[in-house]
Formats: structure tokens, sequence, C-alpha cells
């Protein structure tokens, strides 16, 4: 598993794999984050290719002592698959958050945060298990140390406040649409075949959605709206292939609802003349 971005800052003290910290030099101080809110409460949809930047945004109350200088003291919102004891896998920003100051007393400072979580297929998702509700957890990290030639010491405190919200992560899907034989005579069997595909993190490839239902809809040429004709099941290789009767000139196209794991897809229209 990757070690933490931030922890990469801190020379990868903070490998959050088990979360088996060094002892604490000091006590941990009172974080309260609040009001996490991830990728503006929509699914985090991950093709092949291209990192998705989530931004989380939520609020921090901090101890007014504590300074926050993301040099050797850091706070921020992470993503993470599994438990807190034993995590499967883990998303965190690679640039520290940008905070704001709301209110403050004089025991506490409360700041409005924003931050910027990379996912990265292939890197940051990587299995077939990733497509899945994530938990997001408020990260403090402390690290103190002396290093030279001759002598290396360092102590750090690490804590996580776990179960702060919740992301949905969905592998991206494509779908195809191809009407024939074109043009077609008024009445004569029209083919409508297509392709569902999603993307597998493991190989960087859209690879074929079995099983799944896909409605075939038709727009007439001329017309705003599509209208479902028929609900068929994707085959071998996500295979789509149904017929209908010509009746007029416009276009076809299949839709995929989703799933839990693998967001919806909307093929585009394919035109078909009608004589």
């Amino acid at each position: 598993m990757r070690k933490l971005a931030i922890g990469a800052a801190l020379s990868g003290a903070l490998a959050v794999a088990g979360i088996a910290a060094p002892a604490a030099s000091a006590a941990t101080p009172n974080l309260v984050f609040s009001g996490v809110t991830v990728n503006k409460g929509k699914a985090i949809v991950v093709g092949t290719a291209k990192t998705v930047n989530v931004p989380v945004s939520y609020t921090l109350t901090r101890p007014a002592g504590l300074v926050i200088d993301n040099k050797k003291t850091f706070a921020a919102v992470v993503l993470y698959r599994g438990t807190l004891r034993t995590l499967d896998n883990e998303l965190d920003p690679e640039v520290m958050p940008v905070c704001t100051t709301t209110a403050s007393t004089d025991t506490t400072v409360t700041e409005s945060c924003t931050e910027t979580i990379p996912v990265a297929p292939g890197d940051s998702v990587y299995e077939a298990a990733d497509a899945t509700t994530w938990k997001a957890g408020g990260l403090y990290a402390h690290l103190d140390g002396t290093v030279s030639d001759d002598f290396l010491s360092s102590e750090s405190d690490v804590a996580i406040w776990g179960n702060l919200a919740t992301a949905k992560v969905q592998r991206a899907a494509k779908l195809t649409a191809d009407a024939s034989p074109e043009p077609v005579a008024k009445g004569k069997t029209i083919t409508v075949k297509g392709k569902l595909t999603r993307a597998d993190w493991d190989s960087l490839s859209y690879k074929g959605y079995s099983g799944q239902k896909a409605v075939l809809q038709f727009r007439a040429e001329g017309g705003n709206t599509y209208a479902t004709v028929k609900t068929i099941t994707s085959g071998t290789g996500g295979a789509l292939s149904t017929t209908v009767k010509a009746s007029k000139s416009g276009y076809y196209r299949y839709v995929f609802a989703g799933t839990t794991t693998t967001a919806a897809a909307t093929a585009t229209g394919d035109y078909i003349k009608v004589n």
C-alpha cells in the first residue's frame, strides 16, 4: 500500500496502514472535524487514465494554542477503505489544506477548510474492491526530531478521527450504439448493437460488463426527447444487440443506469434514415 502523501512530507513516518505510529511525544490535542463534504456529495467516478481531483470541505476546531504549520504539525481529511484498525486503502491530499479562521475564543479557533484529494487510476485505486463506499477521517500528525550525520532521533504523534462522512468511488463506464442497416425501408427490421464496458484499474483498460440491464431509447428526427423502446441485458464482453421495426427516421441509443460499483453511462444517439 502507498504511504500517506502527507507522510511523504514527514519522511514516511506516517504509514497509515495498520495505524501503528510511534509512541506520542505529547498528548494528542483535541481536534474536531465537522461538516465534512466530499466531492460536493457526488460519487467519485474514476476511469483508466485521468487523475480525478476530489474537492473536500470541512470545519476544523482546534485549541487556540495549536499552530498547524504544515511543516512539523499537520491536519487534514483523508479517505479510507476498511477500518482504522485494518485499512484496506487510503486516499489523501498531496497539497496541504487551505483554512480560513471563522471564529475564535480564548481556548479554541474554528476554521473553514478546503483541500483536494487526487485519485489516480492504477495508483490510488488499483483493484475492483476500491469501487465501494469509503469513509472520511480527520488526521492530525506532529513530528519532531534531530537529524545529523552522527545522530538521528524522531518522535511523532498521529491520530485519526474516523467515520466523519462517506464517499462512493465508482468505475467509469462507456456505452456505444450502432443501428443498421442505413437507410432502411419503413417496416423493415433494424438491428441496434452496442457494447457496455467499465474501467478496470488493474489493467488500466475498459472491459466488457456483462449481465447488466441497458435501455434502448429512440428520439424521432426533429424531436427533443428520447422514449424507451425496450430493456435488454448485456451479454459476453458487454455486447448488446436487439431488433426493432423501422417506423420513422431518428436516433437510437442505449442507456445504462449504473450499479453500486459502476457509474451510469449513455451512448451517443446513432441516426438512421427510414424511407
